[in-house]
Protein backbone atom coordinates (compact mmCIF):
# COMPACT_ATOMS: atom_id res chain seq x y z
CA UNK A 1 0.00 0.00 0.00
CA UNK A 2 1.23 3.42 -0.76
CA UNK A 3 1.65 6.16 1.37
CA UNK A 4 -1.11 8.03 -0.63
CA UNK A 5 -3.35 5.65 0.33
CA UNK A 6 -2.53 4.76 4.03
CA UNK A 7 -2.96 8.54 4.37
CA UNK A 8 -6.69 8.61 2.86
CA UNK A 9 -7.61 5.84 5.14
CA UNK A 10 -6.08 7.38 8.24
CA UNK A 11 -8.33 10.38 7.61
CA UNK A 12 -11.15 8.55 6.48
CA UNK A 13 -11.59 6.22 9.48
CA UNK A 14 -14.71 6.81 11.52
CA UNK A 15 -12.73 6.97 14.91
CA UNK A 16 -8.90 7.22 16.49
CA UNK A 17 -7.69 5.55 19.53
CA UNK A 18 -6.67 8.25 22.33
CA UNK A 19 -3.18 7.89 23.59
CA UNK A 20 -4.54 8.47 26.65
CA UNK A 21 -7.16 4.98 26.65
CA UNK A 22 -6.20 2.76 28.88
CA UNK A 23 -7.73 -0.01 27.16
CA UNK A 24 -6.29 1.43 23.64
CA UNK A 25 -3.60 -0.24 22.22
CA UNK A 26 -0.35 0.77 21.95
CA UNK A 27 0.96 1.22 18.63
CA UNK A 28 4.24 -0.06 17.62
CA UNK A 29 6.43 -0.04 14.76
CA UNK A 30 9.71 -2.24 14.63
CA UNK A 31 10.76 0.05 11.97
CA UNK A 32 10.49 3.65 14.04
CA UNK A 33 10.53 5.10 17.38
CA UNK A 34 8.44 8.14 18.36
CA UNK A 35 10.42 10.71 20.51
CA UNK A 36 9.12 13.51 22.88
CA UNK A 37 8.95 15.68 20.11
CA UNK A 38 6.78 13.79 17.48
CA UNK A 39 9.90 13.50 15.19
CA UNK A 40 10.35 9.93 13.37
CA UNK A 41 13.89 8.13 13.62
CA UNK A 42 14.11 5.34 11.42
CA UNK A 43 15.31 2.24 13.42
CA UNK A 44 16.43 0.72 9.80
CA UNK A 45 20.38 1.82 9.30
CA UNK A 46 21.22 2.76 5.68
CA UNK A 47 23.76 -0.70 4.65
CA UNK A 48 27.03 0.05 3.02
CA UNK A 49 27.95 -2.90 0.96
CA UNK A 50 30.94 -4.46 0.55
CA UNK A 51 31.64 -6.31 -2.81
CA UNK A 52 32.37 -10.01 -1.03
CA UNK A 53 27.93 -9.35 0.06
CA UNK A 54 26.17 -11.58 -1.85
CA UNK A 55 23.04 -11.53 -0.11
CA UNK A 56 20.20 -9.57 -1.28
CA UNK A 57 18.52 -6.92 1.02
CA UNK A 58 15.17 -7.72 1.09
CA UNK A 59 13.60 -4.13 0.41
CA UNK A 60 15.61 -4.58 -2.43
CA UNK A 61 13.71 -7.75 -3.39
CA UNK A 62 9.98 -6.52 -2.41
CA UNK A 63 8.94 -3.33 -3.53
CA UNK A 64 6.64 -2.81 -0.93
CA UNK A 65 9.30 -2.62 1.56
CA UNK A 66 10.95 -0.53 -0.61
CA UNK A 67 8.32 1.79 -0.23
CA UNK A 68 7.85 1.63 3.36
CA UNK A 69 11.67 2.59 3.49
CA UNK A 70 10.54 5.67 1.73
CA UNK A 71 7.88 6.31 3.72
CA UNK A 72 10.08 5.79 7.43
CA UNK A 73 12.85 7.80 5.76
CA UNK A 74 10.38 10.75 4.43
CA UNK A 75 9.04 11.10 8.01
CA UNK A 76 12.20 11.36 9.46
CA UNK A 77 15.28 13.88 9.31
CA UNK A 78 17.30 11.39 7.25
CA UNK A 79 18.21 12.36 4.19
CA UNK A 80 17.55 10.20 0.64
CA UNK A 81 21.08 10.04 -0.79
CA UNK A 82 21.74 7.89 2.09
CA UNK A 83 19.43 5.52 0.99
CA UNK A 84 19.64 6.27 -2.13
CA UNK A 85 23.91 6.17 -2.23
CA UNK A 86 22.72 2.28 -0.70
CA UNK A 87 21.01 1.03 -3.52
CA UNK A 88 23.45 2.47 -6.04
CA UNK A 89 26.47 1.02 -4.10
CA UNK A 90 24.52 -2.41 -3.96
CA UNK A 91 24.00 -2.33 -7.83
CA UNK A 92 27.31 -0.96 -8.57
CA UNK A 93 28.58 -4.61 -6.84
CA UNK A 94 26.27 -6.09 -8.63
CA UNK A 95 27.67 -5.07 -12.24
CA UNK A 96 31.07 -4.16 -11.07
CA UNK A 97 32.01 -7.93 -13.03
CA UNK A 98 30.01 -6.97 -15.95
CA UNK A 99 31.56 -3.77 -16.89
CA UNK A 100 34.73 -4.81 -16.71
CA UNK A 101 33.36 -7.64 -19.37
CA UNK A 102 31.55 -4.81 -21.17
CA UNK A 103 34.62 -2.47 -21.20
CA UNK A 104 36.95 -5.53 -22.43
CA UNK A 105 35.17 -6.86 -25.35
CA UNK A 106 34.75 -3.12 -26.38
CA UNK A 107 38.17 -2.13 -26.11
CA UNK A 108 38.78 -5.32 -28.37
CA UNK A 109 36.32 -4.03 -31.22
CA UNK A 110 37.73 -0.82 -31.34
CA UNK A 111 41.12 -2.34 -31.83
CA UNK A 112 39.25 -4.41 -34.28
CA UNK A 113 38.08 -1.59 -36.22
CA UNK A 114 40.79 0.23 -36.05
CA UNK A 115 42.76 -2.25 -37.63
CA UNK A 116 40.34 -2.51 -39.77
CA UNK A 117 40.43 0.93 -40.48
CA UNK A 118 43.95 0.77 -41.53
CA UNK A 119 43.91 -1.50 -43.72
CA UNK A 120 40.51 0.17 -45.69
CA UNK A 121 42.87 3.43 -45.89
CA UNK A 122 45.70 1.46 -47.71
CA UNK A 123 43.14 -0.25 -49.70
CA UNK A 124 42.32 3.15 -50.90
CA UNK A 125 46.25 4.52 -51.64
CA UNK A 126 46.74 1.33 -53.48
CA UNK A 127 43.52 1.80 -55.69
CA UNK A 128 44.64 5.68 -55.96
CA UNK A 129 47.88 5.05 -57.23
CA UNK A 130 46.83 2.13 -59.55
CA UNK A 131 44.76 4.44 -61.09
CA UNK A 132 47.67 7.61 -60.83
CA UNK A 133 49.82 5.07 -62.74
CA UNK A 134 47.52 3.64 -64.98
CA UNK A 135 46.23 7.11 -66.53
CA UNK A 136 49.81 8.04 -66.51
CA UNK A 137 50.92 8.64 -70.30
CA UNK A 138 54.23 8.48 -72.30
CA UNK A 139 56.23 11.51 -72.69
CA UNK A 140 57.31 12.74 -76.58
CA UNK A 141 61.13 12.52 -76.92
CA UNK A 142 62.83 13.15 -79.99
CA UNK A 143 65.96 11.02 -78.91
CA UNK A 144 66.31 9.48 -82.58
CA UNK A 145 66.80 12.84 -83.77
CA UNK A 146 69.04 14.31 -81.19
CA UNK A 147 71.38 11.66 -82.03
CA UNK A 148 71.37 12.23 -85.36
CA UNK A 149 71.98 16.04 -84.65
CA UNK A 150 75.07 14.94 -82.33
CA UNK A 151 76.82 12.57 -84.83
CA UNK A 152 76.20 15.52 -87.67
CA UNK A 153 77.81 18.33 -85.22
CA UNK A 154 80.42 15.68 -84.47
CA UNK A 155 81.56 14.77 -88.68
CA UNK A 156 81.01 18.92 -88.92
CA UNK A 157 83.80 19.70 -86.37
CA UNK A 158 86.25 16.74 -87.13
CA UNK A 159 85.84 18.06 -90.86
CA UNK A 160 86.67 21.65 -89.75
CA UNK A 161 89.70 20.01 -88.28
CA UNK A 162 91.18 18.14 -90.78
CA UNK A 163 90.01 21.85 -93.46
CA UNK A 164 92.13 23.75 -91.07
CA UNK A 165 95.07 21.12 -91.46
CA UNK A 166 95.42 20.97 -95.06
CA UNK A 167 95.36 24.95 -94.94
CA UNK A 168 98.04 25.38 -92.60
CA UNK A 169 100.36 22.65 -93.79
CA UNK A 170 102.48 24.50 -96.29
CA UNK A 171 103.65 26.80 -93.43
CA UNK A 172 103.89 24.37 -90.49
CA UNK A 173 104.81 21.02 -91.92
CA UNK A 174 106.22 19.97 -88.79
CA UNK A 175 103.78 20.66 -86.33
CA UNK A 176 100.82 21.06 -88.45
CA UNK A 177 98.59 18.57 -86.41
CA UNK A 178 99.15 20.37 -83.12
CA UNK A 179 98.75 23.90 -84.35
CA UNK A 180 95.68 23.33 -86.13
CA UNK A 181 94.41 21.43 -82.82
CA UNK A 182 95.12 24.86 -81.05
CA UNK A 183 93.50 26.79 -84.30
CA UNK A 184 90.34 24.62 -83.76
CA UNK A 185 89.91 24.77 -80.00
CA UNK A 186 90.46 28.40 -80.33
CA UNK A 187 87.54 28.73 -82.44
CA UNK A 188 85.38 26.70 -80.40
CA UNK A 189 86.76 28.83 -77.38
CA UNK A 190 83.05 30.49 -77.72
CA UNK A 191 81.51 26.91 -76.98
CA UNK A 192 81.57 27.79 -73.22
CA UNK A 193 79.73 31.16 -73.36
CA UNK A 194 76.03 29.82 -71.72
CA UNK A 195 74.35 32.60 -73.72
CA UNK A 196 74.74 33.46 -77.63
CA UNK A 197 73.12 36.21 -79.23
CA UNK A 198 72.24 33.96 -82.11
CA UNK A 199 69.41 31.98 -80.24
CA UNK A 200 68.85 34.61 -77.14
CA UNK A 201 65.80 36.67 -79.29
CA UNK A 202 65.19 38.92 -76.26
CA UNK A 203 68.60 39.01 -74.46
CA UNK A 204 70.02 42.33 -74.37
CA UNK A 205 73.76 41.95 -75.32
CA UNK A 206 76.99 44.19 -74.48
CA UNK A 207 79.24 44.64 -77.10
CA UNK A 208 81.80 43.28 -74.36
CA UNK A 209 79.42 39.78 -74.76
CA UNK A 210 79.55 40.49 -78.76
CA UNK A 211 83.49 40.27 -78.38
CA UNK A 212 83.50 37.42 -76.64
CA UNK A 213 81.16 35.67 -78.78
CA UNK A 214 82.54 36.10 -82.07
CA UNK A 215 85.85 37.21 -81.37
CA UNK A 216 87.97 33.98 -81.48
CA UNK A 217 86.33 32.68 -83.81
CA UNK A 218 86.99 35.59 -86.14
CA UNK A 219 90.90 35.70 -85.15
CA UNK A 220 91.22 32.05 -85.88
CA UNK A 221 89.22 32.14 -89.34
CA UNK A 222 91.23 34.99 -90.20
CA UNK A 223 94.73 33.08 -89.34
CA UNK A 224 93.44 30.37 -91.53
CA UNK A 225 92.80 32.76 -94.32
CA UNK A 226 96.12 34.33 -94.11
CA UNK A 227 97.84 30.67 -93.93
CA UNK A 228 95.92 29.51 -96.84
CA UNK A 229 96.68 32.87 -99.14
CA UNK A 230 100.28 31.20 -100.53
CA UNK A 231 98.70 27.75 -101.37
CA UNK A 232 95.61 29.47 -103.03
CA UNK A 233 93.69 32.09 -104.37
CA UNK A 234 91.97 34.97 -102.96
CA UNK A 235 88.64 34.06 -103.90
CA UNK A 236 89.23 30.75 -102.46
CA UNK A 237 91.01 31.56 -99.10
CA UNK A 238 88.27 33.88 -98.73
CA UNK A 239 85.80 31.20 -99.23
CA UNK A 240 87.59 29.34 -96.26
CA UNK A 241 87.49 31.75 -94.20
CA UNK A 242 83.76 32.22 -94.28
CA UNK A 243 83.54 28.53 -93.80
CA UNK A 244 85.53 27.82 -90.84
CA UNK A 245 84.35 31.08 -89.03
CA UNK A 246 80.83 29.86 -89.53
CA UNK A 247 81.48 26.47 -88.53
CA UNK A 248 83.13 27.93 -85.86
CA UNK A 249 79.93 30.01 -84.90
CA UNK A 250 77.54 26.84 -85.13
CA UNK A 251 79.07 23.85 -85.16
CA UNK A 252 80.20 24.23 -81.58
CA UNK A 253 76.69 25.43 -80.41
CA UNK A 254 74.79 22.75 -82.45
CA UNK A 255 77.15 20.12 -80.80
CA UNK A 256 76.49 21.63 -77.47
CA UNK A 257 72.45 21.75 -77.73
CA UNK A 258 72.31 18.53 -78.84
CA UNK A 259 74.34 17.25 -75.99
CA UNK A 260 71.75 19.13 -73.60
CA UNK A 261 69.00 17.93 -75.09
CA UNK A 262 70.05 14.49 -75.46
CA UNK A 263 70.58 14.03 -71.80
CA UNK A 264 66.59 15.36 -71.18
CA UNK A 265 65.82 13.12 -73.88
CA UNK A 266 67.50 9.97 -72.30
CA UNK A 267 66.32 10.73 -69.10
CA UNK A 268 62.36 11.04 -70.85
CA UNK A 269 63.23 7.70 -72.89
CA UNK A 270 64.34 6.00 -69.29
CA UNK A 271 61.15 7.46 -67.66
CA UNK A 272 58.90 6.04 -70.55
CA UNK A 273 60.57 2.41 -69.86
CA UNK A 274 60.04 2.53 -66.47
CA UNK A 275 56.55 3.45 -66.86
CA UNK A 276 55.95 0.42 -68.62
CA UNK A 277 57.75 -1.56 -66.48
CA UNK A 278 56.17 -0.23 -63.49
CA UNK A 279 52.38 -0.76 -65.22
CA UNK A 280 53.20 -4.37 -64.94
CA UNK A 281 54.45 -5.47 -62.24
CA UNK A 282 53.33 -2.93 -59.70
CA UNK A 283 50.36 -2.80 -61.16
CA UNK A 284 50.56 -7.13 -60.24
CA UNK A 285 52.15 -6.24 -57.13
CA UNK A 286 49.61 -3.71 -55.80
CA UNK A 287 46.67 -5.98 -56.73
CA UNK A 288 47.82 -8.95 -54.97
CA UNK A 289 48.31 -6.58 -51.84
CA UNK A 290 45.11 -5.32 -52.05
CA UNK A 291 43.84 -9.13 -52.38
CA UNK A 292 45.66 -9.82 -49.14
CA UNK A 293 44.38 -7.07 -47.28
CA UNK A 294 40.56 -7.97 -48.08
CA UNK A 295 41.31 -11.08 -47.05
CA UNK A 296 42.56 -9.89 -43.97
CA UNK A 297 39.89 -7.40 -43.02
CA UNK A 298 37.07 -10.07 -43.71
CA UNK A 299 39.53 -11.95 -41.20
CA UNK A 300 38.77 -9.45 -38.45
CA UNK A 301 35.18 -8.80 -39.27
CA UNK A 302 34.36 -12.45 -38.48
CA UNK A 303 36.53 -12.14 -34.84
CA UNK A 304 35.00 -8.64 -34.26
CA UNK A 305 31.26 -10.55 -34.82
CA UNK A 306 32.40 -13.36 -32.87
CA UNK A 307 33.41 -10.77 -30.06
CA UNK A 308 29.59 -8.81 -30.71
CA UNK A 309 27.82 -11.81 -30.29
CA UNK A 310 29.47 -12.30 -26.89
CA UNK A 311 28.91 -9.01 -25.75
CA UNK A 312 25.56 -8.85 -26.20
CA UNK A 313 24.84 -11.47 -22.99
CA UNK A 314 26.67 -9.15 -20.41
CA UNK A 315 25.42 -5.53 -22.16
CA UNK A 316 22.31 -6.75 -21.85
CA UNK A 317 22.31 -8.07 -18.45
CA UNK A 318 24.20 -4.79 -17.21
CA UNK A 319 21.03 -2.95 -19.18
CA UNK A 320 18.81 -4.85 -17.13
CA UNK A 321 20.77 -3.68 -13.93
CA UNK A 322 21.16 -0.23 -14.67
CA UNK A 323 16.77 0.21 -15.78
CA UNK A 324 16.07 -2.16 -12.12
CA UNK A 325 18.68 0.32 -10.32
CA UNK A 326 16.82 3.33 -12.03
CA UNK A 327 13.77 1.71 -11.64
CA UNK A 328 14.39 1.48 -7.44
CA UNK A 329 15.55 4.81 -6.71
CA UNK A 330 12.75 6.25 -8.60
CA UNK A 331 10.22 4.16 -6.45
CA UNK A 332 11.90 5.25 -3.06
CA UNK A 333 12.20 8.78 -4.08
CA UNK A 334 8.96 9.33 -4.58
CA UNK A 335 7.36 7.67 -1.74
CA UNK A 336 10.08 9.07 0.29
CA UNK A 337 8.93 12.84 -1.44
CA UNK A 338 5.64 12.20 -0.37
CA UNK A 339 5.73 11.16 2.47
CA UNK A 340 8.18 14.15 3.33
CA UNK A 341 5.74 16.84 2.06
CA UNK A 342 3.19 15.31 4.94
CA UNK A 343 5.14 15.02 7.45
CA UNK A 344 4.57 18.65 8.73
CA UNK A 345 0.74 18.46 8.55
CA UNK A 346 0.54 14.71 10.75
CA UNK A 347 1.01 14.45 14.53
CA UNK A 348 3.19 11.61 15.78
CA UNK A 349 0.09 9.69 16.60
CA UNK A 350 -1.21 10.00 12.64
CA UNK A 351 2.38 9.06 11.69
CA UNK A 352 2.57 6.34 13.70
CA UNK A 353 -0.70 5.27 11.82
CA UNK A 354 0.20 5.50 8.55
CA UNK A 355 3.88 3.21 9.64
CA UNK A 356 1.44 0.38 11.17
Amino acid sequence: MSFFDRVKKLFSSTSVPSSTDENAPILTNENVAITNDSTVVPVTEVTQFSPEMDIVPFWLENEDALRDEGVIFGLSETRAEEKVGAIRNYFAHQTAELEKTVEYHSEKIGELNLFIEQKETRINELVEKSRILENRERTDHQLPRTLIGIILSLVMCVGNYYLIDESILTNFPANHTVIALGIFLAGMFNLFNPKSFFHEKEAVFTWRQLLEEVGMPLAASAFVFVQSLDNQSLIRSFALFLFVFFLFLFAGKLLLSNLTVLKNDSGIWTDNLRLQKDKISKSQEWEAEVSKLKLEIDELRIEKWKIVDVLKSPESELKRLNERREMLVKLFESEFNLARSYREKLTGKQIQDILK
